[in-house]
């Protein structure tokens, strides 16, 4: 591209919040004549995990979109939703109308642990039971509620949104954004007890605070953690004193192993120490889980004790950890579960990054480059470091063959893809708010992908 005189077409394959992020980082290092971006997402509307993947009754976190609004507001960049990468477009249709294209494609998926009776009807992974209650519109409708003792597996935030949104009633959740399929799904639900299990202690738990706090906010919560299970060696000790979130952790978990029991409807319980190693089952159901009891090694890890245990339950959860898809087109760390890439450097092959080639102009960024960890505010970090790769590399891309911006649109249209836009995401956003306000809610969440797709193109 040297010597070029036009802006610098970027694509960028994902509109959650590390494609937004990325969109951002690219606006604020370099002029604003001198970038172009379109965010291609396959969602009629943008945002990603943030709005399918934050439980509702977390307002505060998606207030971030407000954020996110301000990068996609930009003159700069376009959105074009309901657009699949892999089906829609491929790389070589980008690399027509770009120079450079960013994948930003997150994780959606569980990583599923290795345990007998996983398979079991009733054993669930976590990111479909968050997908049905957040509205996803590809995931069925109707969720069973059948369980009256329910095993969450994990001990990171999204156990505790599972676990919390399993324990409280519909109507506490009626004031948020639920589709009214969720609201009538949880209206049905018969639990009565969530355990969730951790196999370390209280120091090594995954836990931001606040979320572990939130779950003694309910009228209808009893949170219970036994005192037994509040123990800490010396690794645990140094976590303690390095982290300041950690050690405040552990104090919420010690004053509620101490309290009294109240008398609250419905008991969440806080194991830990109880590693699962078989999902129980009869006639093809969940009847139960088997745990083995460990014990601190010292180190902040945990060793076997040998001492078995079998917690009677009908529906077990797995929230261990999301996993990332693998991309057409591109190279896959099936193991890892990323994009192979040095900075953001999309590699050709799984060698060391010294020897390794680049994918030239194609770039990767979030938990697609390296892994589902971390909070949402950490890929702005990754955002960052990509984005100056792809402008170290700018004089040397090959550069796109057709970068009239009005291309796209003429190339999606003649495929027949009925792509919404930003302009269109304001149209259902009103729609939203305007079905809420019937109900005296914020907003109700549409649910069904035609309806997005009808409210977003203006047809209604």
């Amino acid at each position: 591209m040297s010597g070029s005189k036009r802006p610098l077409r970027v694509a960028i394959v994902g509109g959650g919040p590390a494609g937004i992020y990325a969109a951002d980082a690219l606006m604020k290092s370099v002029s604003d004549t001198d970038v172009s971006i379109d965010l291609f997402e396959r969602m009629p509307a943008p945002f990603g995990l943030i709005r399918y993947g934050v439980a509702p009754d977390h307002p505060r976190i998606k207030g971030i979109i407000t954020a996110l609004h301000s990068v996609l507001d930009k003159p700069q960049v376009r959105l074009f939703g309901n657009v699949d990468y892999g089906v829609d477009v491929t790389l070589d249709d980008l690399r027509t109308f770009y120079d450079a294209v960013i994948f930003a494609t997150g994780a959606d998926t569980d990583r599923a642990p290795a345990l007998p009776g996983i398979d079991l009807n009733g054993s669930y992974g976590a990111a479909d039971f968050v997908s049905w209650y957040d509205g996803h519109p590809d995931v069925p409708r109707d969720w069973s509620l059948e369980a009256e003792k329910i095993a969450v597996l994990g001990v990171g935030n999204v156990a505790l949104d599972v676990a919390r949104i399993l324990a409280k009633t519909a109507d506490e959740l009626l004031p948020t954004e639920i589709p009214p399929n969720v609201y009538h799904g949880l209206k049905a639900n018969k639990a009565v007890e969530v355990h969730v299990f951790g196999r370390r202690g209280p120091a090594q738990a995954k836990f931001t605070p606040m979320e572990l706090r939130e779950l003694d906010h309910s009228p209808t919560i009893e949170v219970i953690v036994d005192p037994e299970d509040i123990d800490y060696d010396a690794g645990s000790e140094i976590a303690r004193r390095q982290s300041k979130q950690v050690d405040m952790v552990a104090n919420t978990l010690e004053q509620w192993a101490i309290r009294d029991i109240g008398d609250r409807p419905h008991r969440l319980f806080l194991h830990f120490f109880e590693s699962p190693v078989e999902i129980l089952g009869t006639d093809g159901k969940v009847v139960g889980l088997r745990t083995e009891r460990t014990r601190l090694d010292g180190t902040g890890n945990v060793e076997r004790t040998g001492v078995f245990k079998e917690w009677h339950v009908q529906a077990v959860y797995r929230a261990v950890g999301y996993l990332s898809q693998s991309i057409p087109e591109l190279p896959f760390d099936d193991r890892a579960g990323v994009v192979p890439n040095e900075g953001g450097r999309v590699l050709l092959e799984h060698e060391a990054a010294e020897t390794a080639r680049h994918l030239p102009g194609v770039y990767v960024t979030g938990w697609i480059k390296r892994g589902p960890i971390g909070l949402i505010g950490h890929t702005k970090g990754d955002a960052n470091e990509t984005v100056a790769c792809l402008l170290d590399d700018r004089e040397n891309l090959s550069g796109a063959t057709d970068p009239d911006p009005s291309s796209v649109v003429e190339f999606l249209r003649s495929k027949s893809i009925s792509f919404t836009t930003w302009q269109g995401w304001y149209r259902l956003d009103a729609h939203e708010r305007a079905l809420g306000e019937l109900e005296g809610r914020e907003r109700v969440k549409v649910v069904e992908r035609a309806d997005m797709l009808h409210v977003g193109l203006g047809r209604r």
